[in-house]
């Protein structure tokens, strides 16, 4: 009996084979665009992962081994992403260890159930916050962003906002972000409040691992599959013990008999439980076995690659497309080093006037185009374009390059 032929063409992907388009990713590893690219050895792992079956709880006490090393941290947990660490963090500190609480969430009837931050702090993330149950109070009127005046949220109105119902207090952190979070830490730990860091966006550089848990944040939530290169749908979130074991309870499957359960020392502290809680509300952001290997893989390259040299390898993409866009009629061109997230950037500036379109136009031009190309639109009510190097691949450069040119030259 003959083997039946591959009816793959050569050299087709496998989106091409469900009919779909590939993109130029020329913005970043956003959710939308379906992050970064994995290294082929990320991939790899994650196809040997496949193909063997191992105990869950034991595989995420690897885990949490290899990654409080890397940050610091008393433990740590791979997620379903960083949204899914943000809710694991805010279920395990409205929850603790107490099974009955974990069966009740995300009703917190009769719970501590608030979670104190910044005005200027919130965002469409935070929703992952109150998906666990908690009621987010805001603090602080951001004034130097509206314009209005200089101040933000003052340290003293996070200390008038904690009371008997408060669960644990977030902070957002970005350049910008005020208070700082040592100054949160300090009124956190006199009140007796867990402090949860969310850091998705925060590598590299890859020093950030250690920076938080080091200034006191008892939970710090990260994205795996941007900076460091993982599964698009994995995430860390690192911090206290007891914190991470009651997120680890809340996700993983328990459908055997506590006598039975033989958990991981490096994750559980079995004497510290009753019993067992139902299955979790952090069952719907399960983390399978591919997305753990394929993180800690990733991981390990993320640590291996010198910060210089990451920086050097972006610089260069961003040149190529800089270079190749000089001269360009009705447009100036820019490059940025270090401006977005530490990353460097070629910016863009669209003559409205002169071209008789916007810097949104464009980006919508460039993406409807053959080849697709997705720019970076957060700076388009400024007249700009910005192209980042993140998710580009080597040739990726001067298809960016010939579509720009291409969309000014019609014009």
């Amino acid at each position: 009996m003959t083997a039946k032929k591959s009816s793959h063409r050569p050299n087709e992907s496998v989106y091409q084979r469900l009919g779909l388009r590939t993109i130029v990713n020329a913005s970043g590893p956003s959710t939308r665009l379906t992050g970064g690219i994995m290294r082929p050895e990320v991939a790899e792992a994650m196809a040997e992962a496949s193909q063997w079956c191992v105990d869950l709880a034991e595989l995420q006490g690897r885990a949490s081994e290899i990654l409080a090393e890397a940050t610091g941290a008393e433990a740590a947990y791979v997620t379903a992403g960083a949204s899914a660490a943000l809710m694991l963090a805010s279920a395990a500190c409205l929850a603790g260890l107490d099974p009955a609480k974990m069966n009740r969430l995300p009703d917190t009837t009769g719970m501590a159930n608030e979670v104190v931050m910044a005005r200027s702090h919130r965002n469409m993330y935070d929703h992952a916050v109150a998906q666990a149950g908690a009621r987010l109070i805001e603090v602080g009127i951001p004034d130097r962003f509206s314009g209005a005046g200089v101040r933000d949220a003052q340290v003293w109105e996070y200390d008038a906002a904690i009371t008997d119902k408060t669960a644990a207090i977030l902070w957002v952190a970005q350049a910008h972000s005020e208070p700082t979070l040592p100054e949160i830490v300090a009124v956190a730990k006199r009140r007796g409040v867990p402090v949860i860091v969310d850091a998705a966006g925060q590598l590299p550089p890859a020093e950030n691992l250690k920076k938080f848990v080091a200034q006191g944040a008892d939970l710090v939530a990260f994205s795996g599959g941007k900076a460091i290169g993982g599964p698009q749908a994995s995430g860390i979130l690192a911090g206290r013990r007891d914190l991470i074991q009651s997120a680890a309870l809340q996700q993983l499957d328990h459908d055997t008999y506590f006598e039975q359960w033989s958990p991981p020392a490096s994750l559980f502290d079995k004497s510290k439980l009753v019993g067992f809680p139902a299955s979790g509300i952090g069952r719907a952001s399960k983390c399978g076995k591919e997305e753990i290997v394929g993180l800690l893989t990733a991981l390990k390259f993320f640590l291996e690659e010198n910060t210089e040299e990451r920086h050097r390898r972006l610089l260069a993409l961003c040149q190529e497309v800089a270079n190749g866009l000089k001269g360009l009629k009705g447009a100036t061109v820019n490059l940025v080093d270090k401006k977005y997230k530490g990353a460097p950037a070629v910016e863009l500036i669209v003559d409205e006037d002169a071209l008789g379109f916007s810097a949104r136009d464009l980006v919508k031009r460039l993406q409807d185009g053959n080849p697709s190309v997705h720019a970076n639109h957060a700076r388009v009510r400024d007249g700009m374009v910005v192209f980042g190097p993140t998710c580009m691949k080597p040739g990726d450069p001067a298809i960016v390059v010939e579509r720009v040119r291409a969309e000014l030259k019609a014009k």
